[in-house]
């Protein structure tokens, strides 16, 4: 187990409004503020999905430039840019990266049935189908090598872990790998310590993983990757709530949350410069 924990804010997702959540920015003045606050408290890396000002999504390269140039303004983090999405043509998806050369790609490694359930109304909040396929995932990661953006592995399941296997064999996926398992989604693994477990085991020798912990879960998963060694991802994007049941005011809140379970274990944040290093982009 290494001493530092790298802490990712995944500052406003793509789903959720101001309606749910007053704190999810919108603008890139918002956005950058949110990573000043959060830099502050012991984020390393900042996951980016663009929005409009006036909260619609965004695929537009040009968004994410202006939103990444306030970041980058404001403080030192690590940008990481999205590439999920359903119903975007592949070049839209990638165009940002290759324009402008993030940190991280993030880069879903399989297709499942993305849903989210509602106990109170015995229905289905929504219902898709996430679909990335081999050829797809390949054309994402041809452009991010191209640009020289270290992909982010997002697994859902055992078997996204696992696809890379063929990948590497291809020479498209270069060593060590970074990981991240997604938890708590309907039609994912579910959101308990011994599924993460499970994942961080299949994970190849050298990589390194973090949890994304779905809703109010998040908080024990975080808990369970401190203890198994990994890093933790936080942020309005995955989930608006403190262990507590309040409501976040900033992301800053949930990552500072998370530094100080990282301290209580006996772990230390780490530095933008520390993450570059540990995530092998020292030459990026």
């Amino acid at each position: 187990m290494r001493d530092k924990v790298i802490i990712t804010d995944a500052i406003s997702g793509v789903l959720a409004n101001r309606n749910q959540c007053p704190a999810i920015p919108y603008t890139p003045a918002e956005y950058a503020e949110e990573a000043r606050r959060c830099h502050d408290a012991g984020a390393a890396v900042v996951h980016v999905h663009a929005r409009e000002d006036n909260g619609a999504p965004s695929f537009r390269p040009e968004r994410y430039a202006e939103i990444a140039d306030a970041i980058k303004a404001a403080c030192p983090l690590l940008i990481n840019f999205s590439t999920g999405a359903i119903g975007i043509p592949m070049e839209e998806r990638v165009a940002h990266i290759s324009d402008y050369k993030p940190h991280i790609g993030a880069l879903n490694m399989g297709s499942l049935t993305y849903a989210k359930y509602s106990k109170k109304r015995k229905a289905f909040v929504f219902d898709l189908v996430f679909a990335n396929t081999y050829k797809d995932i390949i054309y994402l990661l041809e452009a991010m090598n191209e640009a020289g953006v270290k992909p982010e592995l997002e697994c859902f399941d055992s078997g996204h872990v696992s696809g890379c296997e063929a990948l590497v064999d291809m020479g498209l996926l270069k060593t060590p790998l970074d990981f991240s398992f997604i938890l708590g989604v309907n039609g994912g693994m579910k959101a308990t310590a011994r599924h993460l477990a499970f994942q961080a085991e299949n994970a190849p020798a050298g990589s390194t993983w973090k949890v994304i912990g779905i809703s109010r879960e998040q908080w024990k998963l975080v808990a369970a990757a401190l203890a198994l060694g990994g890093d933790v991802r936080v942020g309005l994007e995955d989930n608006f709530y403190l262990p507590d049941g309040s409501m976040a005011t900033s992301n800053a809140d949930l990552v500072e949350r998370a530094a100080r379970m990282a301290r209580d274990v006996g772990r230390e944040p780490a530095t933008p410069d520390e993450a570059r290093k540990l995530l092998g982009l020292e030459g990026a």
